[in-house]
């Protein structure tokens, strides 16, 4: 565990490049949550203290999200300049495996995972009350700010505001011009006036406009006909205050919420508002079933014997409730009839209330498990972030910032498509929540030991032609056979002697043929659940695969396009899907999978046949080429000699 050289000098091309690509990732980030705030930043003259202030907090909120997507990037360019510049090769060819040279930079993601647990745990929640609280402040001490220069301002309802130019010091607006709406443009109010001061009411919910030097227009329509002409009232004013309503999308009461939200919590904080919202929720239950009982299903002056008498005696059809409905006078009925509607009524919407009140303390709880678990889960991905960007910098053995941040984005996106989708569904109660928040960690945790491990051994991860190939065999396709031509060739072939053989092939086939029917449906239960295989096919296929290789050192091109018409032979997938005796029973238990595979495995028995009458037809005419070029009788075929 000594620290050596090696360590030293991964590590310092580890924190260099990490320094910078955190720097991008926190900038990239918060350029995305600037977006949610624009609209209470931009156009505003909010001063630089603020602006500092609030991009301080924003940042210090997206600490935690920018160092995993940091470690992966730095992790990956690290490994993959050493892997380009072959030092990785230099390193692994002194002894030290994959995993010596990663130790640094684990005891490094080590502590860099603590800290993002600290920065979730006790930074974070500050800064997020911090930021709620800052961004009151701007609403509640300027709220002028919300109006800009220039331009007609209609995020109050019913009313327009122009303002010529603003003195954020004082406060002051000059050149203003409102608008006021009631039910059409022919009930406008207008007001021009020369200068104003706006505050805010005490409840929040109020602008008082304090106007000097102007006039106010407006049109008495209410109560007048359409024939008569429209009165209208004027008034010059040296001070007038109007009221308006203004609330700018802002709630006080969601404001307290974020204040009190989870994710302005530490741990503490939410295991004991957990317990109190679990007591709270189970209080209202009691509550809500007892009242329940009380109003909506109890049936007073009626006692539990009479009552439970009633039940039996409608159940046993001896009282008819459609006989005592139907001795009733018409305002019995009429009263009767809406008296059970109201009641039901009644019923719906105060178990509907009851349902909604309850539903949202539910969702509370679920945000405080969500956020709880978020400061694990967020400062574990670090770690496997590093073992994903670690491994894959090994095998890719790129470096720069192309390929690594083309591949980093990519398992970010997922990460984050995972993460929030399950987070949401958890939090709507759709899913459990332990699986909505570690969706993303179950499935990133075995990519990342499956990279680890890949790497660690040399083994080819991104080789396209063995995927290919494993598809190829799933799908049953293949490559036709290319024998080209040598242009030196040491050792002429045997002519006699592969004629002799191809014969002696042939006349196998054709006694295969006559034992095994290929055409015929093979029992299930022999194929999955019994061992097996075809041996004679295999033979076969070696022997012809000898002669195809002895005859491609011919110079005779007929000889070649022969050579070219021999199909490449499948001898196993015919008899069974594997060639283990476990893979193949489960096959065969899980139908869907064992149809897939049965239906597969008849495939290439069809394609066996047609491969077999092909080989034959070609062995016929690779003989007589091979007589015509050697002018001689073809041998007479020895069946004991299996040469």
């Amino acid at each position: 565990m000594r620290i050596k050289k090696l360590d030293i000098f991964i590590a310092k091309q580890f924190l260099l490049l990490f320094v910078g690509t955190f720097f991008i990732c926190q900038f990239v980030l918060m350029m995305q949550f600037l977006w949610r705030y624009v609209d209470e930043v931009i156009g505003k003259g909010l001063s630089l203290t603020v602006l500092g202030q609030f991009f301080w907090y924003m940042g210090l909120q997206l600490v935690p999200q920018a160092l995993p997507l940091a470690i992966l990037l730095s992790s990956l360019i690290t490994f993959g300049n050493l892997g380009e510049s072959s030092e990785l090769t230099a390193i692994k060819a002194a002894g030290i495996s994959l995993m010596q040279a990663f130790r640094s930079l684990i005891v490094i993601t080590g502590l860099i995972t603590i800290g993002s647990f600290y920065f979730q745990n006790v930074i974070g929640p500050k800064a997020n009350r911090s930021l709620t609280m800052l961004l009151v402040a701007m609403k509640q001490a300027n709220p002028e700010l919300e109006i800009p220069e220039g331009m007609f301002y209609s995020g109050i309802p019913n009313t327009n505001i122009y303002v010529q130019k603003k003195d954020l010091k004082t406060g002051m607006l000059y050149g203003v011009m409102i608008y006021r709406l009631t039910n059409s443009f022919e009930d406008a109010t207008v007001v021009l006036a020369d200068s104003g001061q706006m505050l805010i009411t005490e409840e929040k919910k109020h602008l008082r406009l304090h106007l000097y030097s102007g006039e106010l227009f407006e049109n008495l329509r209410q109560g007048v006909s359409a024939a008569t002409m429209v009165p209208y009232q004027r008034e010059t004013f040296t001070q007038k205050d109007l009221l308006i309503d203004f609330d700018s999308d802002f709630d006080w009461e969601t404001a307290n919420n974020d204040l009190r939200g989870a994710e302005a919590k530490g741990l503490l904080q939410i295991a004991h508002d957990l317990d109190s919202l679990r007591f709270m929720s189970d209080s209202l239950g009691h509550a809500f079933f007892e009242s329940s009982k009380m109003t909506t299903y109890y049936i007073p002056h009626i006692e539990k014997k009479d009552s439970l008498k009633a039940v039996k005696t409608a159940l046993s059809g001896k009282e008819n409730y459609d006989t005592i409905f139907s001795k009733m006078s018409a305002d019995d009925k009429r009263r009767a009839v809406q008296s059970a509607i109201n009641h039901a009524q009644m019923a719906k919407f105060e178990t509907e209330m009851k349902a909604d009140y309850t539903h949202e303390i539910d969702r509370t709880i679920r945000r405080h498990q969500l956020e709880a678990m978020n400061k694990f889960t967020l400062s574990l991905s670090c770690l496997i972030f590093f073992f994903i960007g670690a491994p894959l910098g090994a095998i890719i053995r790129k470096g720069g910032l192309g390929v690594p941040v083309i591949v980093s984005v990519i398992v970010f996106i997922i990460f984050y498509i995972l993460d929030n989708t399950g987070s949401k569904m958890a939090r709507d109660g759709f899913w459990n929540v332990y699986f909505g928040k570690l969706l993303g960690t179950f499935v990133l945790t075995p990519i990342a030991v499956f990279f680890t491990y890949k790497a660690n051994n040399d083994s080819a991860v991104f080789n396209i032609d063995a995927y290919m190939e494993v598809a190829r065999r799933m799908l049953g396709l293949r490559m036709k056979r290319h024998v080209a031509g040598k242009e030196v060739i040491i050792n002429d072939p045997n002519y006699s002697d592969d004629a002799r053989r191809l014969t002696q092939i042939s006349a196998e086939i054709e006694s295969y043929e006559q034992e095994h029917n290929l055409l015929k449906l093979p029992n299930p239960i022999k194929v999955f659940f019994r061992e097996g295989d075809d041996r004679k096919i295999r033979d076969i296929d070696e022997q012809l695969e000898e002669v195809i290789e002895d005859l491609s050192n011919t110079k005779d091109k007929a000889v070649l396009s022969y050579l070219n018409r021999y199909p490449i032979i499948a001898t196993h997938a015919h008899t069974r899907p594997f060639r283990r005796k476990w893979l193949n029973i489960i096959t065969g238990i899980i139908l869907p999978l064992g149809i897939f595979f049965y239906c597969r495995m008849i495939r290439f028995r069809f394609r066996l046949f047609r491969d077999l009458k092909q080989i034959e037809k070609t062995n016929e005419k690779m003989v007589r080429r091979i007589d015509e070029m050697t002018g001689k009788n073809p041998l007479p075929i020895n069946q004991d000699d299996n040469d």
